[in-house]
């Protein structure tokens, strides 16, 4: 079920709906997280260094060590690394992946990034937080409504994005699980009869503590 994007008012009760958001989540905690390890629907895994701005990608037969600052990395299909044409595409599409399914992982934290705009909105369940944003990741002009719970956590969101047929489609944000710093993220978005989950979630502040190898990340 779909809606048209709502009008909001920028100012203090924005940025304050905003605040509360990166509260409840622990923004202060998920900012100390080095290692996130997750699968994104049961397809695309994912091991983060964000400390040193690596990720690889692992999709199918392909695997990809992505610089995040650059887009920059070594891409590998079946242990054979590519090259040329074959390694851009493979950067090109690892990278629209983590973005699309680092946002289901973390989105709450990003509701004051730079590019984006907010504005609060009373909707018809309570205080809602309309989120643009104008640049960064692959889709700028995105928009999100969070709808936010009285603890601060968000329990679901509405989608304005280019990628999706249904303007304002709702997707929950449950079964929130804390990482090894404190930081909180959710792990099921049901998204009507669909369901988005996050498995094979782990946080580390080492590469041994996740059982594996130092040099994983390296090319």
């Amino acid at each position: 079920q779909g809606m048209d994007m709502p009008t909001g008012q920028e100012g203090p009760a924005a940025e304050q709906l905003a605040q509360r958001i990166l509260d409840a989540c622990n923004v202060d905690a998920w900012d100390q997280t080095r290692y996130v390890q997750w699968t994104f629907a049961g397809s695309n895994s994912y091991l983060w260094d964000r400390t040193l701005g690596k990720v690889e990608v692992v999709s199918g037969h392909q695997r990809v060590i992505l610089n995040t600052a650059d887009r920059s990395g070594v891409a590998f299909d079946a242990g054979q690394q590519l090259e040329g044409e074959d390694a851009e595409e493979a950067l090109t599409s690892a990278w629209a992946r983590f973005c699309n399914d680092s946002f289901w992982l973390i989105a709450p934290f990003k509701v004051k990034d730079p590019g984006t705009h907010r504005e609060y909105v009373e909707t018809e369940e309570g205080p809602g937080l309309l989120v643009k944003y104008s640049s960064g990741g692959v889709t700028p002009g995105d928009s999100y409504l969070w709808y936010v719970a009285e603890d601060g956590f968000p329990y679901a969101y509405r989608m304005w994005t280019s990628i999706l047929p249904v303007p304002g489609m709702r997707a929950s944000w449950e079964e929130w699980t804390t990482l090894h710093t404190g930081a909180k993220v959710a792990t099921v978005h049901a998204l009507g009869p669909a369901q988005v989950n996050i498995t094979d979630l782990a946080s580390a502040s080492s590469l041994e503590e996740l059982g594996l190898p130092a040099e994983r990340l390296e090319p």
